[in-house]
């Protein structure tokens, strides 16, 4: 793949940024350095909070979780960080939780679930759950669900367990993992590309599970496991095109069509994962944040611009 012609100067920009905090040699460290290192570069993409937004931090049972709000809030958005289930947190996507809730003038409460390989798997999607389901018992609220790469995947998890709640009113899934061959497709396409490679995805898996290998039929662990897409939310379902994961984003969408659901997939071109850090420094980033904000805007008030 010729990523020197596919990927424009502003986003090889933001790629070589993320490399200054980022080394690609960071796999071999510990799990500890792997978290100091995230969250530290991270940081150095961190905007601040629009003016108006307010945010508290408050434990739902042993759950740390982040709410965002502004002044009138006819939904609350449910976002879900990634990091792999290994690294990130409040803070790693604490800015991008802020200007949903400013933009979109929903509350966002971000989940910090607990993650590998401290905790293995279902432990993730167990406080992604239990999260949700507290703030649907507290609040008089539609919900979204919304997430990036790990976070998606957990989103997902969690529209399939809740399905069938009315209050559950769509999803918007930014660049996740929901399964899919790892020797096909795009997963070898681009398993070399910036930003995410294919070992990065199997280390990652090989700390999640039980005995490092993914389940087979376990749709809380990989959303293309189950046996019927029938009754989700509607869903919007962004990947970017440089990037292993991509077909994972398109299956997962074409499983949802197949069961005449409402789903549509947005394949950003020329980008890369994890750039929703990039949203204010790369216009192709910033058009794809301008997407994903018009559909949370527009599934908040049960509309389908499709």
């Amino acid at each position: 793949m010729n990523y020197e012609t596919k990927i424009d100067a502003e986003t090889w920009s933001f790629i070589h940024k993320t490399g200054e905090y980022y080394p690609p040699e960071t796999l071999t460290y510990t799990v500890a350095q792997q978290r100091e290192i995230y969250d530290r570069m991270c940081r150095v993409f961190f905007q601040g909070y629009p003016k108006g937004v307010n945010a508290s931090d408050h434990l739902i049972g042993t759950i740390p979780t982040r709410h965002y709000k502004s002044s009138h809030s006819p939904a609350t958005v449910m976002y879900f960080h990634g990091g792999g289930f290994v690294v990130g947190g409040l803070d790693s996507h604490d800015d991008v939780c802020a200007e949903i809730c400013d933009r979109t003038g929903l509350e966002v409460v971000s989940v910090d679930y607990r993650m590998a390989p401290e905790n293995l798997h279902p432990a993730m999607h167990e406080d992604c759950l239990t999260a949700t389901k507290h703030i649907i018992a507290n609040t008089d609220a539609p919900i979204l669900l919304a997430g990036d790469s790990a976070g998606a995947n957990l989103a997902a998890t969690v529209a399939a367990v809740l399905r069938d709640d009315p209050r559950l009113i769509g999803q918007v899934l930014i660049y996740g993992g929901f399964g899919g061959d790892l020797n096909e497709g795009t997963f070898m396409e681009h398993a070399n590309a910036p930003l995410l490679t294919r070992d990065e995805i199997l280390f990652y898996e090989g700390i999640r599970y039980v005995g490092g290998k993914r389940p087979k039929g376990d749709p809380t662990a990989t959303p293309l496991d189950d046996n019927s897409f029938a009754g989700l939310p509607p869903s919007v379902i962004v990947s970017a095109e440089c990037d292993p994961i991509a077909d994972s984003s398109r299956l997962y969408h074409e499983a949802i069509q197949a069961a005449s659901g409402r789903s549509i997939w947005i394949n950003e071109q020329g980008l890369v994962h994890g750039y929703l850090r990039a949203r204010t420094t790369v216009k192709r980033a910033t058009d794809s944040f301008d997407r994903i904000i018009q559909a949370l805007s527009a599934l908040s008030r049960k509309e389908w611009p499709y």
